[in-house]
């Protein structure tokens, strides 16, 4: 099944939710690896140039999937959902979009600031840079923006987890399954 509808994700909503959720958690264990257990060496430029590459990739992953829920909609929350629930649902969805487009937006401004600059995507691609400084200063402050960014969006995600594995085994209802491969809406 391709499109949502009122019950379950369809398998392009599937395939957006599971490749950003893998990029990002890469991401963000890769960002502290690199940034707290690797010397400065020609190897830590390699490996920011890795994670840069696959930044950019998340950026289009996200974009398609923001554009995919605006056209196809999404499945509605369970019935018996209270007021807050909904509204901790929506806000929650909210903060994941805005959290990691200005983790990944400060990560390309901070990629303009470096002594080489990095450019291109995991698949070679060329992307132009939005920002470009050889000011330390701007530096400093675009990496500490990007890794508190990155910081919230790790909180952000431990509570949608949470409230994924609430729905599933304190609701018993199919807001976890929903979004599973093998899942086959009733």
């Amino acid at each position: 099944m391709l499109r949502n509808t009122t019950n379950t994700w369809g398998l392009p909503a599937r395939i957006f939710h599971w490749l950003a959720a893998a990029a990002i958690l890469v991401l963000l264990s890769h960002g502290w690896w690199m940034t707290h257990l690797i010397p400065a060496s020609p190897q830590r430029l390699a490996n920011f140039s890795w994670h840069a590459a696959l930044g950019y990739d998340l950026l289009a992953v996200m974009a398609l999937r923001l554009l995919w829920r605006w056209l196809a909609g999404a499945p509605a929350l369970p019935a018996d959902s209270k007021r807050w629930e909904r509204l901790a649902a929506n806000s929650g969805h909210l903060l994941l979009y805005l959290f990691t487009f200005a983790v990944t937006l400060a990560g390309w401004a901070l990629a303009g600031t470096l002594r080489t600059p990095l450019t291109n995507d995991l698949f070679g691609i060329s992307l132009p840079l939005i920002y470009t400084s050889h000011d330390r200063a701007v530096h400093e402050l675009l990496e500490d923006g990007h890794k508190i960014l990155a910081y919230l969006l790790a909180a952000i995600i431990v509570v949608h987890i949470a409230g994924a594995l609430r729905h599933h085994f304190i609701k018993h209802n199919n807001v976890l399954r929903r979004m599973w491969w093998s899942y086959a809406a009733p």
